[in-house]
């Protein structure tokens, strides 16, 4: 015992050493590294007060000065229910989930401490098959924000028309700060703890923010180990385990399909000669402004985490997207006519179409009025909140939301499923050919009721999704 007491002891004074050190060299705040990089009013509050959430006091007023996701996905299910003339019991039916999970998961890091991570798995609904969704690591990620991705996957898979409901999971960590080994130890650990209640045919994770084919490989080893082989546990699995041809790109691809799809239906011609903006540039928006470029489109404008970069004359996607992936920052890209701007900027450069592919809320009140384009198309997850979605649709912008535009991701997901289950493989022009025949069939069903209903085509996307949502509900029997 006294020895235990004195390494304590000396730990403790450690720790107060250090603490005075950091304290003697201050670093900036939360919503001063915000604001160098560029983000919204809304990120930069929300990044600061999850800081003290620790505190019970402030607690209740940082959840309260907070915006919530699954506040605004409701928001935006109340006004297609509100179309709909639906009875109003239907309302929480639709909104409240049918499980949410809360789980700690203890690893041992590679200095031989104990660390411990906040996850969360919600299943919203299964009416129409497995739940299916994916999973994030990020600082930021909580039960608030898993909860409206859960929904909005539900209404994503219903769109799509594909036998799927909607989940979601996450961890509450910044995966920059983990080596390679802590990150398979904290996704074997998770699969650890949530094994009971995924499966091929209950619930089926893929990757998502910080997540990807490595972590799914990780996730598929370690629930085999405890259910035998099962590569249809998870899908955008590497290639060569399972994985499908196509799933890489698949959401890019299906945000080039419909940003097709909606400029040809408005009368706008094709991409060809049109201006873009590409708000993220990661995996969904490089792919994305690739396939612009390969058809004609001029990508005027990127952001990522680093900075914007901005070129009236279009940017050199394909040479950008190497210069990245060879580890170099965005800033640092060279090219004639390519200037640096403040990230900020990126949402008022002037554009035919302006792609959000980053973070969700980024698009507010504010944002919104200060916005150039003719359209917006939602690559990421839930980019516009309720109040920037009224401005911009007053303003006349056209938004095509997000439960349709990034759904080719789930959709080559399912049909990696499906190549799992039937232990088959697709070529990747098939796999290509069936994600546009599935944009394409969708797209026609949103713009239909949007112009028989004179509702936006967000409003159209709910609309669709809820009436199938729910009568697969009335048919099952669950109401």
């Amino acid at each position: 015992p006294s020895h235990a007491s004195g390494t304590l002891g000396r730990r403790d004074d450690q720790q107060a050493a250090q603490h005075q050190n950091k304290s003697a060299a201050r670093r900036p705040t939360s919503i001063e590294r915000a604001a160098g990089r560029g983000l919204p009013e809304s990120i930069m509050l929300a990044t600061a007060l999850r800081k003290v959430r620790g505190t019970p006091a402030v607690a209740a007023i940082a959840t309260r000065a907070l915006s919530s996701h699954a506040r605004d996905t409701n928001t935006y299910i109340q006004q297609a229910l509100a179309e709909l003339k639906l009875p109003e019991r239907f309302e929480k039916m639709l909104v409240t989930p049918r499980r949410e999970l809360c789980v700690q998961l203890t690893i041992l890091n590679d200095r031989d401490e104990v660390q411990t991570f906040e996850a969360y798995r919600v299943q919203h609904d299964n009416a129409r098959g497995p739940y299916k969704g994916g999973i994030r690591y990020h600082a930021e990620c909580d039960l608030d924000d898993v909860r409206s991705l859960a929904s909005l996957m539900t209404w994503k898979t219903a769109v799509m028309d594909i036998p799927f409901g909607g989940a979601k999971g996450g961890v509450t960590v910044d995966p920059s700060t983990l080596s390679e080994m802590e990150k398979e130890r904290l996704t074997r650990k998770l699969v650890h703890s949530f094994r009971g209640v995924v499966g091929p045919h209950t619930d089926i994770p893929a990757p998502d923010m910080n997540t990807g084919a490595k972590e799914m490989a990780w996730f598929f080893d370690e629930y085999s180990k405890y259910m035998g082989f099962s590569p249809g546990v998870v899908t955008g699995k590497p290639i060569d385990l399972h994985g499908s041809l196509g799933r890489e790109a698949a959401t890019g691809r299906g945000v080039f399909f419909a940003l097709r799809n909606l400029l040809e239906a408005d009368g706008a011609g094709g991409v060809e000669g049109k201006s873009f903006v590409v708000q993220g540039f990661g995996n969904v928006g490089s792919w994305a402004a690739r396939l612009i470029a390969e058809n004609g489109g001029k990508v005027v404008g990127v952001s990522d985490v680093d900075g914007a970069l901005h070129n009236p004359g279009g940017l050199d996607v394909e040479a950008l997207a190497e210069h990245i992936q060879s580890g170099s920052s965005s800033v640092d890209f060279k090219e004639n006519g390519t200037v640096v701007v403040p990230g900020q900027e990126i949402f008022e450069m002037e554009c035919d179409m302006f792609i959000p592919a980053a973070l969700g809320a980024v698009i507010d009140a504010e944002i919104a009025g200060k916005m150039q384009c003719k359209y917006i198309v939602e690559a990421a997850n839930g980019p516009t909140r309720p109040e920037g979605d009224e401005i911009l649709n007053n303003r006349g912008i056209k938004i095509l939301p997000d439960i349709y535009a990034n759904g080719g991701g789930v959709t080559v997901s399912y049909m990696e499923w499906v190549q799992n289950m039937q232990e088959f493989k697709w070529s990747e022009a098939e796999v290509n050919q069936k994600l546009e025949d599935k944009m394409t069939s969708a797209f026609e069903q949103i713009w239909d009721i949007h112009q028989k209903k004179g509702v936006t085509m967000r409003t159209a996307a709910f609309m669709l999704a809820i009436e199938k949502v729910l009568a697969s509900r009335q048919l099952r029997g669950f109401c």
